[in-house]
């Protein structure tokens, strides 16, 4: 399994509660897939650089997780279908070299 980094941005009209849910059901679908959080880092409401779906700022979130590349393709075809997500921004995080 690879490890995987995610920075996902919420609506803006959501409260703390909703967003905390969502960040849960994400974390629940990583496990369905038969992959494992790691670390979880809620960074909170923040502005945005451009308006997005109307949006000027969003709460943003930040998940590492381990998951098997065949399921990767599913897992972001699960993060489009819900609305309450802005934008998502996925990457394979690499291990450094030691010089």
């Amino acid at each position: 399994m690879k490890q995987y980094e995610l920075m996902t941005i919420f609506k803006p009209n959501l409260d703390a509660e909703e967003v905390d849910k969502l960040i849960e059901k994400v974390n629940s679908v990583i496990s369905d897939f038969g992959g494992k959080v790691e670390s979880v880092d809620k960074a909170g409401r923040k502005k945005l650089a451009y308006e997005i779906q109307k949006f000027r700022d969003g709460y943003f979130s930040t998940t590492i997780f381990e998951l098997s590349s065949e399921k990767v393709a599913e897992f972001k075809r699960q993060l489009r279908l819900n609305d309450n997500i802005l934008r998502t921004m996925f990457m394979e995080v690499s291990t450094k070299a030691s010089v």
